[in-house]
């Protein structure tokens, strides 16, 4: 079922009191359900107690979501599949045996990853009926633990942005994803619903998709923590694709606890524990302290002040020739393998449509500009208009790749760190107008999520806290060493204990 964008004043009242007495059933049961403050992991513990159904979750969360239409954050609310799938579930629970560890959790999945049953339009118009037959790998792995799936998440059109100011399905009257805790700014992309819906409480957890900061950017905006996993350790099949050297899926919380639960249903593993912090040694590369507003500057200083208090070891490293590496591989390879990579998705899946269908479908100007200018001339760029783009997809794969690896490497080695440490994102999240797509505000927005995502290595996003004169969220990531993910969660989970959560929008 779509979101119906007529929700009027009245119709929201009354899901305010419906989602009142829900919580009041709840509490009758056991301790009260407060949304505003559970969280995935705690959620799944009391289903699993019996002092939480997951009817009674799946319908406070569904009640919360259409009361607040206005932030664009689902294309599609799957309102009687998640109640079938609860309802299973809390039967399941009844007829006893071991508990799975997500039996009744409702989660949500960014438009892009295949939910059989569901359309997947990766939140593009040519792809709007395009309904998935079968269920990517990562949501088979969560509905194996007993997820339930809410809905389908709003996002960047195509996940080609990192704004989220998509024109197509609206569900509000402004365009595009809006901030959970400022309607007027951006959520940040290209997992931007989840972000929004995370934010504003209308699931506990989702998944999503990150290529060069996306499920970590809408988190840092929207006060929630995220993890890109090493490249290779999700699937990425029934996805809808921009770079198979760089994409991943990656969940997103509103916890660390949560992600270490997610990531371990998806790869498997025992439980990670928090890591001792008088032994965890975090890099400061001043690189990633470069255009920092003043919220998210004092912010950071505050965060890594209470780290080093808390017994972590900061590290100053210098990264010679980070940027110019990068530079030589982001776009280069997105650009390039988009072209192939897309077309053999809409293919392999049958989706009715071609690459040039989609792109002639495209409504947002900014990702509309690229893929005619660029993605399908398969061109790059240049200071002379555009140059074709193999050469360059050529340099980035054989040397500037394999360089810009080294470098973190050889950086995690010499100082024997766990991880880097810097802010998400340079700035708190940007007025929602369509100067948020500008090329300009791209390479502001990625400017520290993209070399990590580049050299394929973990990246996990967790709040610092909220700006003093925005009161708006601010990001703190933590990169570490390909194949570190769990030891990553194990940092992230202490540094959070130091840090807290934010508090859910007011």
């Amino acid at each position: 079922m779509s979101i119906d964008r007529r929700a009027s004043s009245a119709c929201t009242v009354a899901l305010a009191l419906c989602t009142a007495a829900f919580v009041s059933s709840a509490g009758a049961q056991g301790a009260p359900l407060d949304l505003a403050t559970l969280t995935a992991s705690e959620a799944a513990q009391r289903l699993c107690a019996g002092s939480l159904t997951s009817e009674q979750l799946v319908t406070a969360y569904l009640a919360q979501a259409k009361a607040k239409p206005q932030l664009n954050a689902f294309i599609t609310l799957d309102e009687a599949g998640a109640l079938k799938a609860a309802r299973a579930a809390d039967a399941a629970r009844r007829r006893g045996g071991p508990c799975k560890l997500l039996g009744g959790l409702p989660v949500a999945i960014k438009d892009n990853i295949q939910v059989q049953g569901l359309p997947a339009s990766a939140g593009t118009p040519a792809l709007k009926g395009f309904v998935a037959s079968a269920d990517a790998p990562v949501v088979s792995k969560l509905r194996a633990a007993g997820a339930v799936v809410l809905g389908k998440t709003h996002m960047h059109e195509l996940a080609f942005g990192v704004s989220g100011y998509n024109p197509a399905f609206q569900t509000g009257p402004d365009v595009g994803v809006r901030n959970a805790y400022d309607a007027t700014r951006i959520a940040g992309g290209s997992s931007s619903g989840n972000g929004a819906a995370l934010g504003a409480r209308m699931v506990p957890a989702a998944l999503g998709t990150d290529t060069g900061g996306s499920v970590r950017i809408p988190c840092a905006f929207n006060g929630c923590a995220a993890l890109r996993p090493t490249v290779g350790r999700y699937s990425q099949q029934g996805i809808v694709p921009i770079s198979h050297t760089r994409d991943t899926a990656g969940p997103m919380a509103l916890s660390v606890a949560d992600l270490a639960l997610l990531d371990r249903v998806i790869a498997g593993g025992t439980p990670v524990v928090p890591a001792d912090l008088k032994r965890v040694r975090l890099g400061v590369a001043k690189v990633f302290y470069a255009n920092l507003d003043e919220d998210t500057r004092a912010a950071t200083d505050a965060a890594l002040a209470r780290l080093r208090d808390a017994g972590v070891t900061l590290v100053d490293v210098e990264m010679a020739g980070l940027a110019e590496l990068n530079s030589a591989i982001s776009f280069p390879v997105a650009l390039y393998e988009i072209h192939d990579d897309l077309a053999s998705y809409l293919a392999k899946y049958r989706a009715g449509v071609d690459i040039g269908q989609v792109a002639a479908g495209i409504v947002s100007p900014d990702v509309k500009g690229t893929f005619e200018g660029l993605v399908l001339p398969r061109k790059l760029p240049a200071a002379q208009g555009v140059v074709d783009a193999r050469p360059a997809y050529d340099n980035a794969m054989r040397k500037a790749r394999p360089a810009l690896q080294k470098l973190y490497r050889d950086t995690f080695r010499k100082h024997r760190l766990d991880a880097l440490v810097f802010p998400t994102v340079p700035r708190v999240a940007l007025a929602a107008t369509p100067e948020s797509s500008s090329v300009e505000n791209f390479g502001l927005l990625i400017q520290n999520t993209d070399p990590g995502s580049n050299a394929g290595i973990p990246g996990l996003q967790l709040p610092a806290g909220l700006g003093a004169a925005s009161g708006l969220p601010v990001g703190l990531e933590l990169d570490g060493p390909a194949g570190s993910d769990r030891r990553l969660l194990a940092v992230g989970l202490a540094v959070e204990g130091v840090l807290g959560r934010l508090p859910a929008p007011k």
